[in-house]
């Protein structure tokens, strides 16, 4: 894959999926296109051949596997990222009429920038729940794709201090406007969501619409932006950008070693669900691929978990942000995540073992350490490593505006890790490799480190890849 491919492709796949559901929905099409099998939760297994598998949880959460050699000999490559992003989602019973205008009452989901919320145009997209006229319960996915809300601002004649002190209430400002109301005209939301249901499914027999989970998104399409096209802008990049760039990763390397990419949702209000990183998800799949249990502790021991979620880039108008020897820049490659107090769960030797990835794969490679008096953020990789053992090295792409309706990151560093990945998922796996104080590494990779402290591995320029 070339480059401007993979950049295309990661655009139209974020413009295509504005919620967990759908993004979910479309890298299940991906899998299905190469060959992969799907698995249900629901049916029994057994022992599964060599091959490439998928299994869903929720709609939101997804693990993709490709099965080689004995897992207690070789142990697995995995790598995983999650789902979700801060927005805003529906009420159970959101419909208000203020001054003849009918809004629809959104919570916060996640650790959302809210200020970018005002003034643009809104769609609606998620999960609606639904019977039909014999009573059995069905689920679709919609998007109504076009922009059907806004929540404006307050006019600056009304507010003269807000450009110097601008405070948000949850509850009373963020409240989108979708609709004129008009005198004697009684709307019910469960009517606009079965209207919307039969027009993207007119093939079905809708008798009433029961429940759903449906968020609000910004319709601007992300895109390549800068004088010379270096950066990327728009929605869901956190973490989004990571979610394609591992299922790239996966199918499109000839996995010489047993490969497994988990996706998680609620990553960002936790992860405690059971499609979640700390639910059960990732270990009972694990459970299922080695039933016995001393069998599955030798695969544990002897696998290597890549968490990818977005990093910080250094803001050029708030370099103080930032500690001074930790300075990620937009388009030097992936960035290792590492904290002492296990937030990230980064140790020097999955670190290393990065790092030696990335000089393999000519990919420039970064290091971020948060500030000490300011509080760090966490990811899936220290709740994998503390829910199944496995060792654990937290990365990702630098991103300006993280959690905002729009973010921003180098053209070229979702390409550098997916070159990372595919080299980490090629490593060849042989039984005479896996000994030593660090099991779950191939030794002779181990002594190799030496070579991948240069200066394009640890980041002091852009690297572009050979292709």
């Amino acid at each position: 894959m070339l480059e401007t491919d993979y950049t295309n492709k990661l655009l139209r796949f974020i413009k295509g999926a504005p919620t967990p559901f759908h993004a979910v929905a479309h890298i299940e099409e991906i899998l299905l296109e190469k060959g992969f099998t799907k698995l249900f939760e629901t049916s029994l297994w057994g022992p599964l051949e060599a091959g490439s598998y998928y299994v869903i949880r929720n709609d939101s959460s997804l693990i993709a596997f490709i099965l080689k050699e004995d897992l207690a000999v070789t142990g697995m490559r995995l790598m995983g990222a999650h789902t979700d992003s801060p927005c805003l989602k529906v009420k159970p019973n959101p419909l208000k009429t203020s001054n003849s205008v009918t809004q629809i009452c959104a919570e916060v989901y996640g650790g959302a920038l809210l200020n970018p919320w005002f003034d643009r145009d809104l769609s609606l997209a998620g999960r609606l729940t639904w019977h039909d006229k014999g009573g059995t319960q069905h689920s679709r996915l919609i998007d109504f794709t076009k922009a059907i809300a806004i929540i404006p601002s307050l006019a600056i004649h009304l507010d003269r201090e807000a450009n110097k002190e601008k405070s948000i209430n949850a509850q009373t400002d963020l409240v989108p406007v979708v609709m004129q109301s008009l005198k004697d005209q009684d709307v019910h939301f469960q009517d606009i969501l079965k209207k919307q249901l039969q027009l993207e499914y007119p093939e079905l027999q809708v008798n009433e619409t029961l429940d759903y989970e449906l968020f609000f998104y910004d319709t601007q399409a992300p895109a390549k932006i800068g004088l010379h096209g270096e950066f990327l802008s728009g929605a869901r990049l956190d973490n989004l950008l990571s979610c394609f760039t591992l299922t790239q990763a996966l199918i499109n390397t000839e996995a010489n070693c047993s490969s497994l990419m988990v996706l998680n949702d609620h990553e960002e209000v936790g992860s405690v669900s059971t499609s979640g990183a700390q639910g059960p998800f990732l270990a009972s799949v694990l459970e299922r691929l080695v039933p016995d249990i001393e069998k599955r502790q030798m695969c544990i021991a002897k696998s290597l978990f890549i968490s990818a979620d977005n990093a910080h880039a250094v803001h050029p108008n708030f370099p103080d942000k930032h500690d001074k020897n930790h300075l990620p820049l937009m388009n030097h490659g992936p960035t290792i995540k590492i904290n002492a107090n296990q937030r990230y769960a980064t140790s020097s030797i999955t670190a290393a073992f990065f790092r030696m990835l990335c000089e393999r794969a000519n990919v420039p490679v970064q290091d971020f350490v948060m500030r000490n008096d300011m509080a760090c953020g966490s990811t899936i990789g220290p709740i994998t490593a503390g829910e199944t053992g496995i060792k654990v090295v937290d990365v990702g792409v630098p991103s300006l505006a993280m959690h905002s309706i729009r973010e921003t990151v180098g053209s070229l560093d979702g390409w550098y890790l997916f070159r990372t990945l595919k080299e980490y998922i090629n490593l060849t796996a042989q039984s005479d490799e896996w000994k030593g104080e660090h099991d779950y590494l191939p030794i002779n990779h181990i002594q190799a480190l030496g070579n991948a402290c240069s200066a394009s591995a640890r980041g002091y320029g852009p690297v572009r890849p050979q292709v």
